[in-house]
């Protein structure tokens, strides 16, 4: 076949295919373009999913109409003049394709007026055809109509999903616009249904209210962290750990007003949730960064959610530093709550879903400590496990005062706001934790040579472990070496694990095996903190274990001490509290 030009439709469906995927990708093109425009107010009505119908309507600083036909022809911008533009980009969108794109796979009409105008225009695109400009009356702003989505290009048509779910696509691009502009009131209607009406606000923390929920209001801690000489501005708000999720949906990170996917951001929010939250969950934030255009490019894939940092390591470490020092002034401690006292069955927690969706969840508040059952270890624990709200500040209140021990499991103790309940295993895993990435980070561990090697049975992948972390190894005073073709021997231990009688065959043929498996983190720090991780959780006192009143002072004075001492390094939480104001309600005082 002879090398020939492509025809201008061929290149604008091309271009399509990067920028155009389905309705929610036309709405983000077109909303971008509103928000560019300096609207106030923006409509998005869809029929069909949006591939029948889709109009976006704002009341932005619109389009001459002398300037119409120019607008629906590809790589014609207002926003970049040259190749300098490109090192500062500062709107939303600045490519100059997506209306004609959209254009080259719809029917397509754009009607505009700008302010003070006393007539707008309109121009129809429908693939390579172009009608218009023509005089139109319509009020100052822009509307484009979209029918008829992806009719010239069936194929593409047929990867769509059902209308329900491409509506609830436009929905979240929405509503995660919606989360970066709040002085831009958006709405959403589907047919006759309106799916979303935000009012505009002068208050971030409201839109964000607005978007994930309002019953989160008590859970969210904001984050206020510029730093000028860095020119680095970070607000927004982070969830307690009590609202981590399963998925990713709830962490929305945003650069200069656009939202953005980007692993290494996303880590940082991550890791400053670790030992917090259970490594499978994401924790829920809203994070805003403001940086110079500069310093950041965003023309790195057409949908203009990727990007890349000059400074991508001051960046991390800033956001890092910002989400952890917020956590830390706050006690984040699980309140247990009783069902009211009128209550007959388990009380009913409504919570958020996705966008704004609501379900209702039913489980039992706490366990009943009646005169038949007593006290319910199972029922505690899954409740130490299922936390609903955070406690009073503890930072004012006295240390608390040992009562009893339950079960040979938990402690009952006093403080100021009430009763507490702790997880010994729990509690004594966060403050071995500590002690010993506070020993790691000063040097090695120490360490104990054992009169003969324990020796490790191993198969090919644990030997293989032993060889990727070695140096790991070494920083934990543990000394090991091949001693044949499917043994290791251990010749030296960290001091800590011999006096609390951890089995180290059993610890180093489960470390190896992850090691071996990959299933350690690849960064160095992040595999030490697990494997400390480990060793805290075998060196720890065991549920069951009973304790005597002087070692249970000790570890409430150390509760009192350590460093996020509300959740075990799992993320469990090792402490609820029973306020006097429930337990007055219980008893009939309130």
């Amino acid at each position: 076949m002879p090398i020939r030009p492509l025809s201008t439709l061929l290149i604008n469906q091309i271009a399509a295919g990067e920028v155009v995927e389905r309705p929610a990708n036309v709405a983000k093109e077109l909303i971008e373009n509103a928000i560019d425009a300096g609207a106030t107010r923006i409509e998005v009505l869809v029929n069909g999913g949006g591939r029948e119908r889709l109009r976006v309507i704002d009341n932005g600083s619109g389009i001459p109409v002398d300037e119409l036909a120019l607008a629906v022809s590809p790589h014609a911008t207002s926003k970049i003049d040259a190749l300098e533009d490109l090192d500062a980009i500062a709107t939303m969108g600045f490519r100059g394709e997506a209306l004609a794109s959209i254009g080259a796979v719809s029917r397509m009409i754009l009607t505009s007026c700008t302010p003070g105008s006393s007539e707008g225009g309109r121009i129809t695109v429908e693939g390579d055809r172009v009608d218009g400009p023509e005089p139109a009356g319509c009020p100052p702003g822009t509307t484009v109509d979209v029918h008829q989505l992806f009719a010239r290009t069936p194929a593409r048509r047929k990867f769509l999903k059902a209308d329900g779910a491409e509506t609830r696509r436009v929905r979240e691009l929405m509503l995660r616009l919606a989360l970066s502009h709040p002085s831009i009131a958006f709405a959403l209607v589907s047919g006759d249904r309106t799916l979303l009406d935000l009012p505009a606000t002068t208050e971030p923390r409201q839109r964000v209210l607005d978007v994930l929920g309002g019953e989160l209001d008590d859970q969210l801690i904001e984050v206020d962290a510029s730093d000028a000489e860095a020119s680095i501005g970070i607000w927004g708000l982070v969830g307690r750990p009590a609202v981590a999720r399963p998925t990713t949906r709830h962490l929305h990170l945003f650069l200069n007003g656009r939202p953005i996917v980007d692993r290494s951001l996303s880590h940082a929010v991550r890791e400053a949730y670790r030992g917090l939250i259970d490594p499978g969950r994401t924790p829920t934030a809203v994070l805003f960064l403001e940086l110079d255009p500069a310093r950041v490019d965003v023309n790195v894939h057409p949908t203009k959610t990727e990007v890349r940092l000059r400074d991508d390591r001051l960046v991390y470490s800033r956001l890092h530093r910002a989400i952890t020092e917020a956590l830390a002034g706050h006690d984040l401690t699980a309140s247990a709550r009783f069902p009211s006292a009128e209550a007959t069955g388990p009380a009913t927690v409504s919570t958020r879903r996705e966008f704004g969706a609501r379900h209702e969840s039913t489980q039992p508040m706490m366990p009943r400590l009646d005169g038949q059952r007593g006290f319910d270890v199972d029922e505690a624990r899954a409740m130490m496990e299922s936390p609903e709200a955070p406690a009073p500040s503890l930072l004012a209140s006295t240390p608390a005062t040992p009562v009893i021990q339950v079960h040979g499991s938990y402690i009952v103790a006093e403080d100021d706001e009430g009763v507490v309940i702790i997880d010994q295993h729990a509690l004594h895993e966060r403050i071995m934790f500590g002690t010993l990435l506070d020993r790691v980070l000063q040097g090695t561990l120490d360490s104990q040579r054992l009169l003969a090697p324990a020796i490790v049975e191993t198969d090919t992948e644990q030997l293989d472990g032993l060889d990727r972390i070695g140096p790991l190894l070494a920083r934990l005073g543990i000394e090991a070496e091949v001693m044949g073709p499917t043994s290791i021997g251990i010749h030296a231990i960290p001091v800590l694990l011999l006096e609390r009688n951890v089995d180290i065959v059993e610890f180093m043929a489960e470390l190896l095996a992850k090691a071996g498996s990959g299933s350690l983190p690849p960064d160095e720090e992040a595999a030490l903190q697990e494997v400390l991780d480990m060793m805290s959780c075998r060196a720890a006192v065991k549920a069951g274990e009973q304790l005597n009143e002087l070692e249970m002072a000790e570890l409430l004075r150390q509760r009192d001490l350590v460093e996020r001492s509300s959740r075990c390094p799992h993320g469990r939480p090792t402490t609820l509290r029973l306020s006097l104001e429930d337990l007055e309600k219980q008893f009939g005082r309130r």
